[in-house]
């Protein structure tokens, strides 16, 4: 539960923001700690409150934050307590980071650890992998490595996604371009040219009848047609997100599509092998660094085929004979890596080496498809657009013709 509270700090400081607690008791025992006198406090009750509404607290932020704790533990700061109280006031005038920090303190000054903390905190939500990998982390006594690593992963996956963004930016632009410019015409354009054809009472071509339609019915519900669409996308996301069936699906549907599929496995790929290297050289064993990094893997499909193969691995099965009996079909070039390294005892530079390689690949591949893309983009906006123009000049050209 979160609790609105008003009161001063153990400074003198006026104090207006937000606890987490169990309940109101827990809630005041903890401002105690904190060394708050209070003069107000009552539950905050919101419906976005709800674990389903929690915000995930954006990645280029975590990275930040766990770089930071990993400088703090590394410069000789005794424990992670006094880390968090130090990365606190870098946030300071961020009222919600704050009462987020503050329900960590809370919940380490009760002996929780790092792990538990972050687990039942219920301000942000973190990514599964994250709190695994400080759970292994404290348990191994390498908590400072694991958060400074966390930190280069989040730091790289952010910049792919801009990366990524940046390039789709003018695809998009023509997309939204070229729905403004159909829209305009079926509703502007067309009716305007109707009207002369209904005077002329002149036969109209098949084709020109069906423009003709398609423009009345977006004039005369362009609402609906814009909530509609909202309301599938906010359909689709939710299913997507909730619905494991529906998501697999969807997986398995994108990863059957020529390039983007490649593209996506490519992407999860160098993401495992990353994650995996990372927590061999922890101290983690080889067995829970699978079973962990399967578990940062987004697409179902994939995701699925690599936990399949981690549970073959406690058996005492290799990843590599285990990964090729799966229904969907890793890159083979992958798969004959990880042999050579279970052969070699050098799976974790061979699983460093397959990220950069596949992260190199897959910049190659998306450049490819957005310089594919672009092209087909207009070209469909113009053939779109050369229907609609050939179907209001089809009569005028008939009319021209019987004159």
């Amino acid at each position: 539960m979160l609790f609105k509270y008003k009161g001063l700090s153990k400074d003198g400081q006026r104090v207006k923001t937000t606890l987490e607690a169990f309940d109101i008791e827990d809630a005041k025992t903890k401002l105690k700690s904190l060394g708050i006198i209070y003069s107000e406090l009552k539950e905050q009750k919101s419906f976005f409150q709800k674990n389903l509404f929690i915000k995930e607290l954006p990645a280029k932020k975590l990275s930040i934050i766990s770089r930071n704790l990993s400088i703090y533990l590394k410069s000789g700061v005794s424990s992670i307590v006094y880390a968090i109280k130090l990365e606190k006031q870098q946030h300071i005038e961020n009222r919600k980071m704050t009462t987020f920090f503050d329900s960590l303190e809370s919940s380490l000054a009760e002996g929780k650890s790092f792990f538990q903390t972050l687990e039942h905190q219920q301000i942000y939500s973190l990514p599964t992998f994250y709190k695994q990998s400080i759970k292994v982390a404290e348990e191994s006594s390498t908590l400072g490595l694991v958060l400074k690593e966390m930190s280069i992963f989040l730091k790289k996956q952010e910049m792919i996604k801009g990366k990524i963004s940046s390039a789709m930016a003018y695809p998009l632009f023509i997309v939204m371009v070229s729905f403004l410019m159909v829209g305009f015409m079926l509703s502007v354009v067309v009716p305007k040219i109707t009207a002369m054809f209904d005077q002329l009472g002149q036969e109209l071509p098949p084709i020109t009848k069906f423009v003709i339609v398609l423009g009345d019915e977006v004039n005369k519900n362009w609402m609906l047609i814009i909530i509609s669409f909202v309301l599938v996308l906010t359909i689709f996301s939710y299913t997507y997100k909730n619905i494991t069936k529906f998501t697999f699906i969807v997986d398995t549907i994108l990863l059957k599509i020529p390039l983007f599929g490649k593209i996506i496995q490519t992407s999860e790929l160098a993401k495992f092998s990353y994650i995996v290297s990372v927590l061999i050289s922890s101290g983690v064993t080889f067995v829970q660094a699978v079973k962990l990094s399967s578990n940062t893997i987004k697409n179902r499909v994939v995701s699925r085929s690599f936990l399949n193969a981690s549970d073959e691995l406690v058996k005492g099965k290799k990843l590599s004979n285990a990964l090729s009996k799966q229904l969907f079909k890793i890159d083979r070039s992958f798969i004959q890596a990880i042999s050579l390294g279970e052969e070699t005892s050098q799976m974790k530079e061979i699983l460093q080496n397959l990220s950069e390689l596949y992260s190199e690949e897959n910049d190659d591949k998306i450049n490819t498809m957005l310089s594919l893309l672009e092209p087909i983009l207009i070209l469909l906006v113009g053939v779109i657009i050369g229907v609609i123009i050939t179907a209001m000049l089809l009569p005028i050209f008939s009319m021209n013709l019987n004159l």
